[in-house]
Protein backbone atom coordinates (compact mmCIF):
# COMPACT_ATOMS: atom_id res chain seq x y z
CA UNK A 1 0.00 0.00 0.00
CA UNK A 2 2.97 2.26 0.59
CA UNK A 3 4.11 1.88 -2.72
CA UNK A 4 1.13 2.30 -4.34
CA UNK A 5 0.72 6.07 -2.40
CA UNK A 6 4.09 6.85 -3.28
CA UNK A 7 4.03 6.19 -6.73
CA UNK A 8 0.51 7.43 -7.08
CA UNK A 9 2.00 11.51 -5.42
CA UNK A 10 4.73 10.84 -8.24
CA UNK A 11 2.62 10.49 -11.14
CA UNK A 12 1.18 13.22 -9.60
CA UNK A 13 4.48 15.50 -9.57
CA UNK A 14 5.16 14.26 -12.99
CA UNK A 15 1.71 15.67 -14.37
CA UNK A 16 2.70 18.86 -12.25
CA UNK A 17 5.96 19.10 -13.78
CA UNK A 18 4.62 18.87 -17.08
CA UNK A 19 2.07 21.39 -17.03
CA UNK A 20 3.63 23.57 -14.71
CA UNK A 21 5.57 25.83 -17.68
CA UNK A 22 2.17 27.58 -18.72
CA UNK A 23 3.22 29.53 -15.45
CA UNK A 24 6.50 30.49 -15.83
CA UNK A 25 6.16 33.77 -16.73
CA UNK A 26 4.17 34.41 -13.96
CA UNK A 27 5.31 37.56 -11.00
CA UNK A 28 3.92 34.42 -8.37
CA UNK A 29 5.80 31.19 -9.96
CA UNK A 30 7.74 29.58 -7.21
CA UNK A 31 10.86 28.89 -9.20
CA UNK A 32 13.19 31.00 -10.73
CA UNK A 33 14.61 30.89 -14.90
CA UNK A 34 18.15 30.23 -13.09
CA UNK A 35 16.89 27.13 -10.99
CA UNK A 36 14.58 26.33 -13.48
CA UNK A 37 17.27 25.75 -15.93
CA UNK A 38 19.79 24.20 -13.71
CA UNK A 39 17.59 21.29 -13.02
CA UNK A 40 16.67 21.10 -16.30
CA UNK A 41 21.15 20.76 -17.59
CA UNK A 42 21.19 18.39 -14.03
CA UNK A 43 18.38 15.98 -15.42
CA UNK A 44 19.42 16.28 -18.92
CA UNK A 45 23.20 14.83 -17.96
CA UNK A 46 22.19 11.98 -15.87
CA UNK A 47 19.28 11.42 -17.90
CA UNK A 48 15.95 9.39 -17.34
CA UNK A 49 18.43 6.90 -14.72
CA UNK A 50 18.10 8.94 -12.48
CA UNK A 51 14.49 8.27 -11.65
CA UNK A 52 15.83 5.53 -9.91
CA UNK A 53 16.85 7.74 -7.16
CA UNK A 54 13.22 8.79 -7.02
CA UNK A 55 13.03 7.01 -3.33
CA UNK A 56 15.42 8.99 -2.30
CA UNK A 57 13.91 12.26 0.40
CA UNK A 58 14.08 15.35 -0.31
CA UNK A 59 15.60 15.01 -4.07
CA UNK A 60 12.74 12.36 -5.30
CA UNK A 61 9.81 15.20 -5.60
CA UNK A 62 11.72 17.32 -7.41
CA UNK A 63 13.52 14.57 -10.04
CA UNK A 64 9.83 13.54 -11.16
CA UNK A 65 8.80 16.86 -11.14
CA UNK A 66 11.66 17.57 -13.60
CA UNK A 67 11.06 14.44 -14.87
CA UNK A 68 7.49 16.02 -16.41
CA UNK A 69 8.89 19.28 -17.30
CA UNK A 70 11.09 17.39 -19.33
CA UNK A 71 8.34 15.34 -20.86
CA UNK A 72 9.85 12.21 -20.16
CA UNK A 73 7.65 9.31 -21.77
CA UNK A 74 5.04 8.49 -18.92
CA UNK A 75 5.77 4.70 -19.72
CA UNK A 76 9.80 5.22 -19.08
CA UNK A 77 8.78 6.91 -16.33
CA UNK A 78 6.18 4.78 -14.27
CA UNK A 79 8.38 1.99 -14.90
CA UNK A 80 11.50 3.45 -13.37
CA UNK A 81 9.80 5.21 -10.35
CA UNK A 82 8.11 1.83 -9.33
CA UNK A 83 11.38 -0.09 -9.34
CA UNK A 84 12.93 2.86 -7.25
CA UNK A 85 9.81 3.18 -4.61
CA UNK A 86 8.82 -0.74 -4.68
CA UNK A 87 12.87 -1.57 -4.34
CA UNK A 88 12.69 0.76 -1.27
CA UNK A 89 9.80 -1.05 0.78
CA UNK A 90 11.52 -4.19 -0.71
CA UNK A 91 14.29 -3.55 1.37
CA UNK A 92 12.71 -1.84 4.12
CA UNK A 93 11.03 -5.18 5.32
CA UNK A 94 14.17 -6.89 4.06
CA UNK A 95 16.28 -5.09 6.88
CA UNK A 96 13.07 -5.43 9.74
CA UNK A 97 13.53 -9.51 8.86
CA UNK A 98 17.13 -9.06 10.55
CA UNK A 99 16.20 -7.54 13.48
Amino acid sequence: MASIGNISGSVLNWYLGKKILIFKNKRWFPISEDKLNKSQLYFHKYGVWSLLLAWVPIIGDPLTMIAGVMKVRFNTFFILVSISKISRYIFIIFLSSLI
